[in-house]
């Protein structure tokens, strides 16, 4: 079961993300860029992010970090022995 703070915290963050969007948007839609930053630099940043994100992510997800999971790949070396 979700916890409800959890879905509190993300829906604050999504429309704080959403008003900061939008406010960005009326400020460029009236000719003013707000970000200093030209767009060669904003996709090298994002592509870096992204990166970074994806690495950790596929690190995370393809460790057994936690006991149990240490114990769950045991039990599956054993299942795939036995064929």
């Amino acid at each position: 079961m979700a916890n409800p703070k959890n879905n509190k915290t993300a829906g604050i963050t999504r429309l704080i993300v959403l008003i900061i969007l939008l406010i960005n948007q009326a400020l460029v839609s009236f000719g003013y860029n707000p970000l200093p930053f030209s767009d060669e630099q904003i996709y090298e940043a994002v592509s870096t992010v992204a990166l970074v994100v994806s690495a950790l992510y596929s690190t995370y997800r393809n460790t057994n970090l936690t006991t149990e999971a240490e114990e769950a790949q045991e039990i599956l070396e054993r299942k795939k022995a036995r064929k």
